[in-house]
């Protein structure tokens, strides 16, 4: 049983009078001929935005690890300032702008080396440009978000912290 290929080429050749004795050899559809020519760029991006999700778990596992061992060793000046009168709300704050502060600083940094690398980087996009603002902006809040919910958890759990616990470990 032949093909559905090889019969719509044999169809073919009957209507435009082509000779049906020439093989016709590597036949396939256009949008596969075209596909084909871009399957390493689709491989490699592919590739890149998985990497790229385990480099941001990795980041928000570091940072949420970073911020509960501050938060630990910070234990004795926490339950000070809840024993002396303070809110949980400062305490809250003071966590998270400590956090967010870390946080700032590297999305500052990764903010310059992403445009330092904008020559390497323009070479390999395609339909779009190196210095889109839309993409540094959307990464950006990503980035940010990402941190903010690593935050919370170890800023949660020194409002948390029972003054009497605190200063009798100290």
């Amino acid at each position: 049983m032949a093909s559905p290929l090889y019969q719509s080429i044999e169809l073919l050749s009957q209507e435009k009078g082509i000779d049906p004795a020439v093989g016709a050899y590597n036949a396939m559809a256009y949008e596969d001929y075209i596909g084909a020519s871009v399957f390493g760029q689709k491989v490699a991006a592919r590739l890149l935005s998985v990497l790229g999700v385990i480099a941001l778990l990795l980041a928000a596992a570091g940072l949420y690890s970073v911020m509960a061992y501050v938060v630990s060793q910070r234990t004795h000046e926490i339950g000070v300032r809840m024993a002396l009168g303070g809110q949980r709300s400062s305490v809250l704050g003071i966590i998270l702008r400590k956090g967010m502060g870390l946080t700032l600083i590297g999305l500052l940094a990764g903010i310059a080396a992403a445009l330092s690398m904008t020559q390497v980087i323009a070479s390999l996009l395609l339909n779009m440009s190196a210095h889109d603002p839309f993409v540094f902006t959307a990464a950006a809040l990503f980035l940010v978000s990402v941190a903010l919910l690593a935050n919370l958890a170890p800023a949660h759990r020194a409002t948390r912290v029972d003054p009497l616990v605190a200063l009798r470990y100290e």
